[in-house]
């Protein structure tokens, strides 16, 4: 009996932490980046060491997710439904990239755990989750808030959501996602 309260207390606090604000220590971090902005750029580790930068995938969308934790609920939750949907986003000629605060070795085991194939990065400096306006926490711990950015193939961000769902957030960029020679549909920015 104890294990689904275990699971469903764990639900909600992660829940909880990933809709909060950011922490106080980084009141200094840069707004989240806007709509029409050029993306910032990084370089950070895959969960198998290859580091990968936003401007090595010039030429591609790319969905960039911050996620708080790796193998807690709402995030396998998302993940799944990311890799369930490869396909079609391959299809359009574009490439996910999950990013949280933890290390590479955790995002190995949550890739194995789970069988992902797309690529989770690590921030264990924060800086990219800072750079878009995502750092947050939740009673001491340092995460990364829930929000997703559409990333045009010249590097510019052309849609953000904050605060997603984890079981609506594939389907969500999926549905302004163009077709691959085509341009993103005018659809309202998403809250």
């Amino acid at each position: 009996m104890r294990k689904p309260i275990l699971v469903f207390l764990s639900a909600a606090f992660f829940a909880a932490a990933a809709t909060l604000p950011a922490i106080a220590a980084d009141d200094a971090a840069p707004p989240m980046p806007t709509v029409g902005q050029t993306a910032p750029t990084f370089t950070l580790p895959s969960q198998d060491g290859t580091p990968i930068s936003l401007k090595s995938l010039h030429g591609k969308w790319v969905v960039l997710y911050f996620y708080p934790k790796d193998m807690t609920p709402g995030c396998t939750i998302e993940a799944h439904k990311f890799q369930e949907s490869l396909p079609q986003f391959e299809a359009k000629h574009a490439v996910i990239l999950g990013v949280s605060v933890d290390s590479a070795d955790s995002h190995k085991q949550f890739c194995t755990k789970d069988s992902l194939t797309f690529r989770l990065l690590a921030d264990t400096d924060h800086k990219v989750v800072s750079a878009y306006g995502s750092l947050g926490g939740f009673r001491g711990m340092t995460m990364a808030n829930r929000n997703t950015f559409l990333i045009n193939p010249k590097g510019k961000i052309v849609k953000e959501w904050t605060k997603v769902n984890p079981a609506e957030s594939a389907s969500e960029v999926l549905a302004v996602l163009p077709d691959k020679g085509s341009t993103i549909k005018d659809v309202p920015q998403a809250q």
